[in-house]
């Protein structure tokens, strides 16, 4: 099942870049509609939104169709969705089509995860999923800095342009590639009640203050470097490269260990990261250190990507198809209000080399829901355990 799997890899690799590119590009974006760069900040806060509110709607859209056919049509929507970015002659036809490209973000996340789970055994569907994800991290190594640099070299509509034939290549991968898979029968009543059930809320809120925690220091990653551990810019571009490696080791080791034992790898990937969180303060101030701890940093945080996403499908079982998507959309509304919790602490006077205090007391709240989720599912294993010794 290898080739089906670096399928949805490509794909993830496409929309990732799509979705990270925008970052490198927002003073050029600010420049040629003659707007603000906070006003420019609209194109990232949108797509964010677009995700939370808009995908979950396109997957239930798309639940009972072949998930074959589900995943190339959003890879269709991404492409018409770039290209549209590409030629956008206003800032407002740019922000629709940015939210277009969004759309079909958490959707293909969420039901391509579902079919990396059953395209192999039960024992390695963290594992597959992380495979999937690996193109998401590859993106921001490898998409992300040298699609800023096509853009800053030929234009920012060249960036957009150079994301079709990334589309075109996984949209021929997925037909050629991936199996057909027929999606369960799918009632919404069913859908929204494993949406509902108690573990699934814990691993949305989770996926939620995760992101909550990394958005708070890795929005302003830039300044933080350059003001707090006297970096250049083109060395602050090598560290982020160097995060890159990390997160995508990270997420791979993340699948691994999570086939093993997945509540027991979140809880301590959470108590490892409020450590870190609160040591960054420290080690910030020295090259060396900063260097190591962003490193460090990276691979820990995405070790509970993948068991995240795995612990979505597992606990929505029979009806996954809104409740994976959701989780996407968590991870992206964490995106925003990590961003804005950074913001109204540096607001406030708090500098940046104190913005990881505020991602590690995310963490802690994190820490308590991962306790609550742990303890749950022993509670939950305990009385299947009871109920089957009275039933023999």
């Amino acid at each position: 099942m290898r080739k089906p799997l670096l399928a949805l890899a490509v794909s993830a690799f496409g929309i990732g870049t799509s979705e990270f590119i925008i970052m490198g590009l927002l003073p050029d974006l600010a420049h040629s509609f003659q707007v603000s760069i906070p006003k420019t900040g609209i194109l990232v806060s949108g797509y964010a939104l677009s995700v939370t509110l808009g995908s979950p709607l396109v997957a239930l859209a798309l639940a009972r169709m072949d998930r074959k056919r589900a995943l190339v049509i959003l890879m269709g929507m991404f492409l018409v969705g770039n290209a549209l970015c590409a030629m956008a002659p206003t800032f407002l036809l740019l922000l629709c089509a940015r939210i277009l490209t969004a759309l079909c973000h958490g959707a293909f996340f969420g039901i391509g995860s579902i079919m990396a789970s059953h395209l192999v055994p039960r024992s390695e569907r963290a594992q597959a999923i992380a495979i999937m994800f690996s193109g998401l991290t590859l993106a921001n190594v490898l998409g992300v800095p040298a699609g800023t640099a096509l853009g800053q070299a030929f234009g920012w509509r060249f960036a957009f342009w150079a994301l079709v034939p990334i589309g075109l290549i996984a949209g021929l991968g997925l037909i050629r590639m991936v199996p057909s898979q027929p999606a369960e029968k799918m009632h919404l009543k069913h859908e929204f009640r494993a949406a509902l059930r108690p573990q699934v809320q814990l691993v949305l809120a989770l996926s939620t203050l995760s992101s909550v925690s990394l958005f708070c220091v890795f929005t302003y990653i830039a300044p933080i470097l350059e003001q707090v551990t006297h970096l250049s810019p083109g060395a602050v571009t090598r560290v982020l490269v160097v995060f890159g490696v990390g997160i995508t080791l990270g997420n791979l080791l993340g699948g691994k260990l999570a086939d093993w034992k997945q509540m027991p790898v979140i809880v301590a990937g959470i108590m490892l990261l409020i450590v870190i969180f609160l040591a960054m303060p420290f080690l910030e101030r020295s090259m060396v250190p900063a260097v190591v701890i962003v490193f460090v940093w990276g691979c820990v945080h995405f070790a509970a990507g993948a068991p995240l996403q795995a612990r979505i499908v597992e606990q929505a079982r029979g009806a996954p198809n809104l409740a994976s998507t959701l989780n996407q959309g968590a991870f992206n509304l964490g995106n925003a209000l990590g961003a804005s919790l950074g913001g109204i602490m540096l607001t406030e006077g708090v500098g940046y080399q104190y913005l990881s205090l505020g991602s590690a007391a995310v963490a802690s709240i994190a820490l308590l829901v991962a306790l609550v989720a742990l303890r749950l599912e022993r509670n939950e294993n305990n009385s299947a355990e009871k109920n089957q010794m009275v039933s023999v």
